[in-house]
């Protein structure tokens, strides 16, 4: 699978950031979510899924405009 770099706010190069894969899904790069409380709010919840935290800004600056 290629990814393609969408952006990124950080400003040291490390995470959040994201991707678009060849087929038009988005991946995220990010701090996994940890707090026990959220995790206890989450629904349907799949074997190997993961949470990670993505600032609102990311997402509104570089994701694909449809």
């Amino acid at each position: 699978m290629k990814l393609k770099f969408l952006g990124s706010t950080s400003e040291d190069g490390k995470c959040p950031t994201l991707y678009e894969t060849e087929n038009g899904d988005i991946v995220v790069q990010g701090y996994q979510l940890t707090d026990p409380e959220a995790l206890a709010q989450l629904q349907n919840v799949l074997p190997g899924e993961t949470f990670v935290v993505v600032p609102r800004d990311l997402l509104t600056r570089f994701t694909p405009k449809v």
